[in-house]
């Protein structure tokens, strides 16, 4: 299949394009978005096996080897695994799937090799749980809709699509890096105070997520809803609920893991502050916000709706 690089190649040497103007600053822009993601690569990888150092201290191991060292190893190799169809085929159709099915599977495997108490047992389960609902819905929302624009300058180039593909890796690691250093701990406590709380503040975030997920999906499959924004609901009350659940939630599984943290370990306090950094300043509100402005900006009843509804945090 040929790749976007190739058609402009094409371009280039035909007389449909001059080397000059917006054309030639976009080809130029290609070029240094692949040196970007090229230099990025290694330092994902870096980042990766600096958390599963430090998150092995402590930890259980397998022929000597560190159970959380192997499942964030396990983690990027699923990914890789993961490009080669994706990169052959042209599509993102599955990269919401496997990002839950890598959640699922790494869960699993560090639970396995660890040993099984309640507080591990809970965290897996409640992490599980929410891998499985939310990549099967990013799966039928992209089924449906048929692609992800935001993949569409990224798929043709190897190295910016692969280097997406290494990202979410390292997502996943620091994501549930809470969730999978205190299950493969060797410090074991049983379910105290803090498992409570941890569980109320996760259902309360899981809840909010699947609630917004679904008035979303049910607004937007409405055709009397075509090109408009969502403003009701739990959208009347934050225009980003469900990433405000999604923080939550979060912050829920790192609280009933802080009981069997220890020395290195503490790390896993990356988890949240991770979702929340990625969430509210890269990939998440950012990206969709300026989206919505390019789409509805200047609108009186778009730029009343921001006026008077929170970013984030729901207002009461």
């Amino acid at each position: 299949m040929a790749c976007r690089s190739h058609y402009f190649k094409y371009l280039i040497n035909s007389k449909h394009l001059s080397l000059s103007g917006f054309n030639t600053e976009k080809v130029k822009l290609m070029k240094r978005s692949d040196r970007t993601a090229l230099v990025a690569l290694p330092i994902v990888i870096v980042l990766g096996y600096l958390v599963a150092l430090a998150g092995s201290q402590g930890g259980a191991t397998v022929a000597e080897y560190p159970v959380f060292g192997l499942s964030v190893g396990l983690a990027f190799l699923i990914q890789w695994l993961a490009f080669i169809p994706a990169y052959l085929l042209q599509t993102e159709k599955f990269f919401d799937l496997t990002g839950g099915i890598t959640y699922v599977i790494i869960v699993i495997v560090t639970q396995y090799f660890s040993g099984i108490d309640a507080r591990s047992m809970f965290l897996s389960t409640l992490v599980i749980v929410w891998a499985v609902r939310l990549g099967s819905f990013l799966f039928r929302r992209i089924h449906k809709a048929g692609k992800d624009g935001r993949f569409d300058e990224i798929k043709p180039s190897f190295v910016r699509f692969l280097s997406v593909w290494t990202i979410k890796g390292l997502w996943v690691t620091f994501t549930a890096s809470a969730a999978l250093i205190a299950i493969s701990t060797t410090n074991r406590k049983e379910l105290d105070l803090f498992a409570i709380i941890g569980f109320l503040v996760w259902l309360i975030g899981f809840a909010i997520e699947i609630a917004a997920d679904t008035q979303k999906s049910r607004f937007s499959a409405d055709p009397n809803n075509k090109g408009k924004f969502i403003q009701t609901g739990l959208w009347a009350r934050s225009r980003h609920p469900n990433y405000f659940g999604e923080i939550v939630l979060w912050i829920g599984v790192t609280i009933i893991a802080l009981p069997v943290l220890q020395g290195w370990q503490w790390i896993a306090l990356i988890s949240p502050i991770f979702v929340i950094l990625l969430l509210t300043r890269v990939s998440g509100v950012p990206l969709l916000e300026k989206r919505a402005d390019e789409k509805w900006g200047g609108q009186n009843e778009y730029e009343s709706y921001k006026a008077r509804t929170p970013v984030l945090i729901p207002k009461l």
